[in-house]
């Protein structure tokens, strides 16, 4: 059992951990500079570059390749539980290239930022996260076609937007607990944990010299020990003794202070409450509209009980997307948005083999019209 929470720790980390170190022993971490990106709201991020890393190889046609987009806070390793031989995304017959999202701190981010630091850097949307992502693939890769994009909750929503902005770019679309537009509740969770870092006299207005350690601890515990997490995993967690649940917070609010930057978490939060696939240019504020123009095999994965982007949301938005197979991660398991975290077992063989069947389907359908 503890084996079992340890591991569900780690689906914690993944889910919601800022950039991590690359180790030696991973594929090399490349960084395209693009120039100055124009952004949906007509501002520009100056010298941008994007992040990204690539496992396995392309092939003479370029038609082998999957994007994978990240979740908020997160990087190109979120999902390696799935990436690799013999797993859903399989390097020995798939091309994955596994992007970071502007404001992740290892694509141009206020935290990296020369020309813009920190609060002088402009807002930024999710589609604005797909245009740098299309440019990367397009201009840089040559790739103009891919069988799937695949994302996990912020993940999700870019994949969902990349169906409607580019719906005969891609044969599939996995989108784990996403969002199609953003409701009230994630908004006010969102705001809550931005308002326990710029409360924090530390935070400084964003000038900050060392991170600002009491509103990242109250950070973490509103996003990662509360709409993270469900009440059953504390149940199973600590069944004998609740108050144990307080030191075990303490440390893991102290494993991830130096790791954090709060502005790029800030600037990130900004862009995913504002999400909505039916302001994407077009489709003149219409949601329903937006998810009729998806043309891609869609799997959507939900999470039960998910405190951060409510299940509810994406099984409404299921049913105006004309080919879509709707899915709760193993079910039977309470494990909230860290459903698709990577940390519990019986998740990531469930999501392995749901995804792996899905791109099987995808690669044997002819192509959306």
């Amino acid at each position: 059992m503890r084996n079992l929470f340890a591991l569900a720790v780690l689906g914690l980390a993944l889910l919601l951990q800022p950039a991590a170190a690359h180790g030696p022993n991973q594929a090399p971490h490349q960084l395209w500079r693009m120039g100055d990106l124009r952004l949906e709201g007509g501002e520009v991020i100056r010298d941008f570059g994007i992040s990204y890393v690539t496992h396995g190889t392309l092939n003479p046609e370029k038609s082998n390749a999957i994007l994978m987009v990240t979740a908020i806070s997160g990087n190109h390793h979120r999902l390696d539980f799935l990436i690799g031989p013999g797993k859903a995304l399989d390097t020995d017959r798939y091309f994955i290239i596994a992007t970071d999202a502007i404001g992740n701190g290892l694509t141009t981010s206020p935290s990296n930022s020369t020309a813009q630091p920190r609060m002088r850097f402009p807002r930024f949307a999710i589609r604005d996260m797909v245009a740098s992502q299309h440019r990367l693939l397009t201009e840089h890769l040559g790739i103009n076609h891919v069988v799937a994009v695949v994302g996990p909750s912020m993940g999700g929503m870019q994949v969902l937007q990349w169906g409607v902005s580019h719906p005969g770019f891609m044969d599939g679309l996995v989108a784990m607990v996403p969002l199609a537009r953003t409701p009230a509740w994630t908004v006010a969770v969102l705001e809550a944990s931005r308002k326990a870092i710029m409360l924090d006299p530390a935070w400084n207005e964003g000038d900050y010299t060392a991170p600002p350690e009491r509103g990242i601890r109250l950070w973490r515990d509103i996003l990662s020990f509360l709409s993270a997490r469900s009440p059953e995993m504390y149940r199973d967690q600590f069944p004998q003794a609740p108050l144990e649940v307080l030191p075990w917070m303490t440390a893991q609010e102290t494993a991830l202070i130096g790791a954090f930057d709060a502005n790029d978490w800030i600037y990130q939060t900004w862009a995913y409450e504002r999400h909505d696939i039916g302001a994407t240019p077009g489709m003149e504020g219409d949601l329903i509209r937006a998810l009729r123009a998806i043309r891609a095999k869609t799997l959507i994965l939900t999470g039960t009980k998910d405190l951060l982007n409510p299940e509810y949301e994406p099984r409404e938005a299921a049913r105006f997307i004309r080919d879509v197979r709707v899915v709760t991660i193993s079910p039977g398991t309470v494990t909230g948005h860290a459903a698709a975290g990577g940390g519990f077992p019986a998740d990531v063989d469930f999501l392995n083999q749901e995804t792996a069947a899905f791109l099987e389907q995808v690669t044997r359908a002819p192509r959306p019209r």
